[in-house]
């Protein structure tokens, strides 16, 4: 009896342990839409009034919860039951993230007229009402919901893909700790991205030079955090993405890496990630102007 409780105890320790390894490379795959997610929820939440910043952030992150509660029990059914499906699908994450990138550095050009009319938006926001305010955060909790319901189905899915051969009770583990983990990180995150301005604020206010100083920094700093989120961002989708597509091409995979045979291990590594880079730009072009050609064809083409 004892030899037995020691072997389940050794055998529960083992799982454990690859459990976690498998989660920490799970995490280390999503990085990139992780950077993405966080740019654009902070994003979304801003321009609502600075005491709704947090329960607007609160909502999403329930919003968030829920997607994920729906799409983690999707993927441990398409893990088991088509196990075929996960390499596909991981390609259409991968691609799908390439165009996010591309058509994210391209919206400005391609919808001009939406962009002329967020500006326009923005500038009329200090005139709402009471009741049109609470309009137009009900309908930003909602886009934002959408969107993470986009994202939060690229980091399923690339995680399915890190756990695929894993057993059930490893993949049920990884998957619903990544979601706790990612969703849990990323709204704390952005609450404390979108409460930078009223810290910073409040510490310039405060007597004393050092706090005044630091107050001064934060108020700068937080403009310029935002755009790194958000360059950072979108160069981690065509990693991320350009990487997804690469290795689901074992040809490309194999081409490149004895391309890269004689550059040692940092540049292999530099070379690798420039390739993926080059590769998620190119494949998220190529869905951007397919995209934007059904458009045209459907009578929806951007404005000029």
């Amino acid at each position: 009896m004892a030899s037995s409780l020691l072997l389940l105890l050794d055998d529960i320790a083992s799982m454990l342990d690859d459990v976690s390894v498998l989660t920490k490379v799970a995490a280390k795959k999503t990085a990139g839409v992780l950077g993405d997610d966080l740019a654009l929820n902070a994003q979304q939440v801003s321009g609502v009034k600075a005491d709704r910043e947090l329960p607007v952030v609160w909502a999403v992150a329930k919003g968030s919860f829920v997607n994920k509660a729906i799409l983690v029990p999707a993927a441990l059914l398409i893990g088991t039951w088509l196990p075929w499906a996960v390499t596909p699908l991981l390609m259409l994450g991968g691609a799908f993230l390439c165009f996010e990138g591309v058509e994210k550095l391209a919206h400005k050009y391609l919808h001009r007229a939406e962009h002329e009319s967020d500006k326009a938006a923005l500038a009329q926001a200090a005139q709402l009402s009471e009741a049109q305010v609470l309009a137009v955060e009900k309908d930003k909790v909602k886009g934002a919901i959408r969107t993470d319901f986009i994202l939060s189905a690229e980091i399923i899915v690339i995680t399915l893909g890190t756990v695929a051969a894993q057993p059930f009770v490893s993949k049920l583990t990884v998957l619903v700790g990544i979601a706790i983990i990612m969703t849990v990180g990323v709204y704390g995150l952005v609450a404390g991205i979108v409460k930078l301005d009223d810290a910073g604020l409040y510490l310039s206010q405060r007597p004393g030079g050092f706090a005044q100083a630091s107050g001064r920094a934060i108020l700068r700093a937080a403009p310029w955090l935002m755009k790194a989120l958000s360059v950072a961002g979108t160069a981690a989708m065509f990693l991320v993405g350009g990487g997804i597509l690469v290795h689901g091409v074992p040809a490309a995979a194999h081409a490149i890496e004895a391309a890269l045979a004689g550059w040692g291990g940092t540049g292999a590594a530099l070379g690798s990630m420039l390739a993926n880079a080059v590769v998620g730009i190119v494949a998220g072009a190529i869905v951007l102007a397919g995209v934007e050609g059904v458009k045209k064809l459907r009578g929806g083409g951007h404005a000029a």
